[in-house]
C-alpha cells in the first residue's frame, strides 16, 4: 500500500512539474482545423494558378510586387489569420476548462522559441520572392515552420517536434521537386496537420 502511495505521490508530482514547465492547453482541434484551412487553400491556389487566364509565373518575371500575385498571397493571408485565430481560440477554452490561464509563462516561452525561427523563415523567404527564386518558396517555408515547431517542442507537447521534423523532411523533399510546391505545401500544411491533430486528440484530449 505504502509503494502504491508513493508511486501515485510521484506521479502527481511529476504531473505539476510538467504543466508548470510545459505550455498544455495547445488544443488538437486546433491542428485538425489548420490543417483543413491549409488543403482548401491549397486547392484555391492550385485553381488561381492553372485554371487563371493570366499565367502566373509569367507575369512574375515582370517584378515581384505585379498584381497577379495578388490573389496568391490573400489566399495564404486568409489561411495564416483562420489558422491563427482559430488556434488562440480553442487553446483559450481548453484552457479556461482545465482552470487556468493561457498565457503563462510556459506558453509565452513556447511562443517566442515558434515565433523566432518563423520570422527568420519569414524573412528569407521575403528574400527569395524579391530575389526572384519562386520554385523554392514551399521548401523553404516548410523547413522554417518545421524548425519553429522543433524549437517550441521544448515548452509543450513531444508530438510537436515529431510533427516539425516531419514538415522539414517534407520540405527537404519539396526542394527536390520544385515544380510541385503546392502538392507539398497540402501534405506539410494539411495532411501532416491533420494526423498529427488526430494523434493529440486521442492521447491527451479524447
Amino acid at each position: 500500500m505504502n509503494s502504491t502511495k508513493h508511486l501515485d505521490d510521484l506521479a502527481q508530482i511529476r504531473n505539476i512539474m510538467e504543466r508548470s514547465t510545459k505550455f498544455l492547453s495547445l488544443s488538437a482541434w486546433a491542428a485538425i482545423l489548420a490543417g483543413i484551412y491549409a488543403l482548401i487553400g491549397a486547392a484555391v491556389a492550385y485553381r488561381i494558378i492553372y485554371f487563371s487566364p493570366i499565367v502566373r509565373y509569367e507575369a512574375l518575371k515582370e517584378g515581384p510586387l505585379n498584381p497577379a500575385a495578388l490573389p496568391l498571397f490573400v489566399t495564404a493571408a486568409i489561411v495564416f489569420l483562420l489558422a491563427l485565430t482559430t488556434g488562440v481560440w480553442l487553446s483559450q477554452k481548453k484552457a479556461q476548462k482545465a482552470g487556468q490561464k493561457l498565457w503563462n509563462r510556459s506558453a509565452i516561452r513556447a511562443t517566442i522559441n515558434f515565433a523566432i525561427p518563423l520570422a527568420a523563415g519569414g524573412a528569407f523567404v521575403l528574400i527569395l520572392y524579391y530575389r526572384g527564386y519562386y520554385s523554392m518558396l514551399a521548401a523553404s517555408t516548410l523547413v522554417f515552420y518545421g524548425l519553429a515547431l522543433i524549437n517550441a517542442g521544448n515548452f509543450t507537447f513531444s508530438d510537436i517536434r515529431k510533427l516539425g521534423i516531419w514538415e522539414v523532411v517534407v520540405g527537404l523533399v519539396a526542394a527536390l521537386f520544385p515544380s510541385n510546391g503546392i502538392l507539398f505545401w497540402a501534405i506539410g500544411f494539411g495532411v501532416l496537420h491533420l494526423i498529427y491533430g488526430g494523434i493529440l486528440y486521442w492521447k491527451y484530449e479524447r
